[in-house]
């Protein structure tokens, strides 16, 4: 779940509804795959790396369920989803198991983890932007808080 979580951008209300059919072709992890966001409605797709697909495997291979059901089921109910605050609960066991103060990592830090690092390594908001499904990039760029300082920095480090 926290590889398909920083991975997959996702929020966490759509981390958590991720449908095994969502991952699964013919019994193998897609590379890419595709979720609609709920607040947005919009389709956003997103890689699923090596280590990502491994770790989803491995859980499913545990679960042994069907395409239609959650990826990650309530312990309730089955054939439902895990609830957006168990998630919130797992996340804060996470960061804290790994020495982090709780405080400083909700769910939605995992969402902005991968973009972070790809607008710190590029530069280029337009793909985050897409990756997040913004629709304007102001939101990517209030998102991310970016600003004059960054801007500067990366016009210091161009050369012409």
């Amino acid at each position: 779940m926290f590889d398909f979580a920083i991975d997959g951008k996702s929020r966490g209300c759509d981390v958590v509804k991720v449908k095994i059919g969502d991952l699964v072709s013919g019994g193998r992890v897609r590379s890419r795959a595709i979720v609609i966001q709920q607040n947005t409605g919009r389709p956003v797709q997103f890689e699923l790396p090596e280590p990502a697909r491994i770790s989803i495997l491995a859980w499913l291979e545990r679960r042994g369920d069907t395409p239609g059901e959650c990826v990650f089921p309530s312990g309730i109910d089955h054939a439902d989803h895990i609830s957006t605050r168990q998630y919130a609960r797992l996340v804060d066991e996470w960061v804290t198991g790994i020495g982090l103060r709780s405080e400083d990592y909700r769910t939605h830090s995992l969402r902005r983890t991968k973009a972070s690092i790809i607008d710190k390594q590029t530069g280029n908001l337009r793909a985050v932007q897409i990756l997040l499904g913004h629709t304007k990039i102001e939101s990517t760029v209030r998102y991310l808080g970016v600003d004059v300082s960054d801007a500067l920095a990366l016009a210091e480090g161009t050369e012409v």
